[in-house]
C-alpha cells in the first residue's frame, strides 16, 4: 500500500466503525466511559458559573453564608471533576486494553495460520512492530482519542452556550476569534496525518534493520561488516529521527499560534467588557468578565487538545489500518479436511506432483514416487534440486499447483492439518529452540508428554548423559535460538524432541551435516531405533545414511531422474555414481 493510499484510508468510516466495534464485549465499561465523559463536561461547566455568582452575588451583598454555601458548593464540583477524571482515565485505559488484548490474540491466531509463503516474503520486523507497537497506538484510540476529544467538545459545546447566555455581545467577540484556532487546527491536522504515516513507516523501517542485524551477529563481526552496517543504521536512524522532528516542528509552530489567539481573546473579553460597564450605567458584569476567562478556556483549551487528541487517534487508525490489513490477508492453508486418525501405517505417494514458490516458475515438475510403510527412503541431489521442497509439501507448508500427494491413500486435503501433522516429525538442518527449558523444548509443553518420558527417550538415545550435565539437567534454559548449546548439541535436542512425538513419518532434512562426529554417532544410534518399523524419509548428507536406505531417489533440477538402493545406482553409472564419486567418495576414504 502507498503512502498516499494509506493517507486517504487513515480515517475511513468503515475502519473507524470496525475498530468500534471490538468494544462489543466490553459495553458496560465502553457506556461508563460516555457516561463519565458527560458528567466531567458538566462539572467543568458548574465552576464558571459558581464563580460569576460569587463575584456578582455573595460578595456585592457581603452575604458571608451565601459565599460560604458557594465555595462548599464548587468544591463538590472540583471533587466531582476530579472523581469522573479518575474513572474516566482508568476505564478509558481498561477499554482500550481489554480491546487490544482481544486483536493481538486474532492477529497472533492468524500469523500461526499463514503458508510459509506469507512469511517468505514479510519481515520479521515488520510483524513485530504490527503486534505490538502499533497494538498500543490502537489502545490509544480509546485513552487518550476518541473519548477524550468527545468529551472536549462537549465542554467546548457547553462553553459556548453558557457564554451566549451570560453575555452574548462577549460571546460574538470570542467566536470571531474561533476561526483562526480552527483552520490553524485544520492545517496541522493534515500536515501531522502525513507526518505521523513517515514515523510509523520509519519505526518499522527501524524495528526490521535491527531485527535483522542482532540476529544475523555472527555474520556481521565475521566479514568486518561493523562500519558498513553501523553508517547503514546511521542513516536508519537520521530518517526516524527526521520523521518524528517533522512532528515536532508542527506542534511548535501551532501551539504558539493558538496561545496568542488565547491571549488576544481575553484582552478583547476585558477592554469591551470594561466599557459594557462604564457605557452602561447599572450594569454590572464583573462577574461574567471573570466567568468568560473560564468559559474561554473551556473552549479554547480543549480544542487544542483536541488537535493533540486527533493526532493521538490518527496514528491509532493508522496502525489499526495496517494490523487489518494482516488480519484480513487470505494467506493460510485451507482446513477444510474431515479424516482424522488416531494412526497411520505412513505409505506415502506423490502423483505427477507441480509446485512452484512463485506463480510461473516451477520448482518440481511432475514429481511421481511411492514410499512404502516402513521403509527408509534417501532423496539426494544438488542444491536447489527440490529436496527439501517435497518436504514441505508434505507437511502441507504450501499448497500445489496440480498433481496428488496420498499418505495411507488419502489425499493430503482430505484430512485435518492437525491430524496430518500429528503423525510426521521432522528435524531439521537449522535447528530452532525456543528461549525455554531444554525439558520444554523437547515437549513444546505437550501435556501428554512427561518429564520421565523425555528422561527415558533421552537414555535410549545415549544423550541422557549430556543432558544430565548441564546446570539444572532438563531445567537448563537453553536462551533464545538454544545459545547457551553448541550446533551438535542444539540437533541432539531436535532429534530427541522428534523422538519422543513417536511419530509414523520421520523425516531428517539434512539432520546431521553441521554436528560433530561423537554426536552424529548418538544421532546415527537414535536413528537406527525411531526408523525401525516407521516410514522415514531422509535429505542425505551423510554417506552412512544413504548406503542403509531401502530406496534412494535421485533429484535434479525439480525432476527425479534416478532410483534404486545404493548398489543399484552405482552399477548404472549414472548421475548418482557421479554424485557418489564427487560428493561422498571422499568421505568414505576419510
Amino acid at each position: 500500500m502507498s503512502k498516499k493510499e494509506e493517507i486517504g484510508k487513515a480515517f475511513d468510516f468503515r475502519l473507524f466503525k470496525r475498530v468500534f466495534s471490538r468494544t462489543r464485549p466490553y459495553r458496560g465499561i465502553f457506556w461508563l466511559v460516555a457516561v463519565v465523559a458527560i458528567l466531567s463536561a458538566a462539572f467543568a461547566i458548574g465552576i464558571p458559573l459558581l464563580v460569576k455568582n460569587i463575584i456578582n452575588q455573595s460578595l456585592e451583598s457581603k452575604d458571608a453564608a451565601q459565599l460560604l454555601n458557594h465555595v462548599l458548593l464548587m468544591l463538590v464540583f472540583l471533587l466531582g471533576q476530579v472523581t469522573t477524571q479518575l474513572l474516566f482515565n482508568y476505564y478509558a485505559n481498561l477499554l482500550g486494553e481489554s480491546v487490544i488484548k482481544d486483536i493481538r490474540i486474532n492477529l497472533f491466531e492468524k500469523m500461526t495460520s499463514f503458508k510459509m509463503t506469507y512469511f517468505d516474503n514479510s519481515s520479521i520486523g515488520v510483524l513485530v512492530t504490527r503486534a505490538v507497537a502499533d497494538m498500543q497506538r490502537i489502545g490509544e484510540i480509546f485513552s487518550q482519542g476518541f473519548f477524550m476529544i468527545v468529551a472536549d467538545a462537549l465542554k467546548m459545546l457547553s462553553a459556548a452556550v453558557i457564554m451566549v447566555v451570560i453575555n452574548w455581545k462577549l460571546a460574538l467577540i470570542v467566536f470571531a476569534i474561533l476561526p483562526v484556532i480552527l483552520v490553524a487546527t485544520r492545517l496541522f491536522q493534515q500536515a501531522m496525518k502525513v507526518a505521523f504515516i513517515e514515523v510509523r513507516a520509519q519505526v518499522s523501517n527501524l524495528n526490521s534493520f535491527v531485527q535483522e542485524r542482532i540476529a544475523g551477529m555472527k555474520i556481521v563481526q565475521l566479514f568486518n561488516r561493523e562500519e558498513i552496517e553501523k553508517e547503514k543504521f546511521r542513516v536508519i536512524n537520521e530518517k526516524h529521527q527526521n520523521a518524528w522532528l517533522k512532528t515536532v516542528w508542527y506542534n511548535s509552530i501551532f501551539f504558539p499560534v493558538a496561545e496568542i489567539s488565547n491571549s488576544i481573546g481575553i484582552g478583547l473579553v476585558v477592554y469591551f467588557g470594561v466599557i459594557q460597564n462604564i457605557e452602561n450605567v447599572g450594569l454590572d458584569n464583573k462577574g461574567a468578565i471573570v466567568a468568560f476567562f473560564f468559559l474561554m478556556d473551556l473552549l479554547f483549551r480543549p480544542l487544542r487538545q483536541i488537535a493533540d487528541k486527533f493526532n493521538t487517534l490518527q496514528m491509532g487508525m493508522v496502525a489499526a489500518n495496517r494490523v487489518f490489513k494482516i488480519l484480513d490477508t487470505d494467506s493460510h492453508i485451507d482446513d477444510n479436511g474431515t479424516v482424522e486418525k488416531q494412526s497411520v501405517k505412513g505409505d506415502i505417494e506423490f502423483k505427477d506432483v507441480h509446485f512452484g514458490y512463485v506463480p510461473d516458475e516451477e520448482v518440481l515438475h511432475g514429481i511421481s514416487f511411492n514410499v512404502k510403510a516402513g521403509e527408509t527412503v534417501a532423496i539426494v541431489g544438488a542444491t536447489g534440486a527440490g529436496k527439501s521442497t517435497i518436504i514441505n509439501l508434505l507437511n502441507r507448508f504450501y499448497e500445489i499447483n496440480s498433481g496428488k500427494i496420498m499418505v495411507d491413500g488419502v489425499c493430503l486435503d482430505d484430512y485435518t492439518l492437525k491430524s496430518l501433522r500429528s503423525h510426521i516429525a521432522i528435524v531439521l538442518q537449522d535447528v530452532f529452540l525456543f528461549a525455554d527449558t531444554i525439558a520444554h523444548n523437547i515437549s513444546l509443553r505437550d501435556e501428554n508428554i512427561s518429564t520421565e518420558e523425555i528422561e527415558a527417550a533421552a537414555k535410549q538415545i545415549g544423550v541422557h548423559e549430556f543432558i544430565s550435565s548441564l546446570p539444572g539437567g532438563y531445567q537448563y534454559n537453553v536462551k533464545e535460538r538454544g545459545t547457551m548449546l553448541s550446533s551438535g548439541q542444539r540437533q541432539l535436542i531436535a532429534f530427541l524432541r522428534a523422538y519422543v512425538s513417536n511419530p509414523s513419518i520421520l523425516i531428517l532434512d539434512e539432520a546431521t551435516s553441521s554436528v560433530d562426529t561423537y554426536s552424529e554417532q548418538l544421532i546415527q544410534q537414535a536413528t537406527d531405533k525411531i526408523t525401525e518399523g516407521r516410514t522415514s524419509i531422509i535429505i542425505a548428507h551423510r554417506l552412512a545414511t544413504i548406503k542403509k536406505a531401502d530406496k534412494i531417489i535421485v533429484m535434479d533440477a525439480g525432476k527425479i531422474i534416478e532410483t534404486g538402493t545404493h548398489k543399484e545406482l552405482l552399477e548404472k553409472g549414472g548421475y548418482y555414481n557421479d554424485l557418489y564419486n564427487a560428493q561422498f567418495l571422499a568421505e568414505e576414504v576419510a
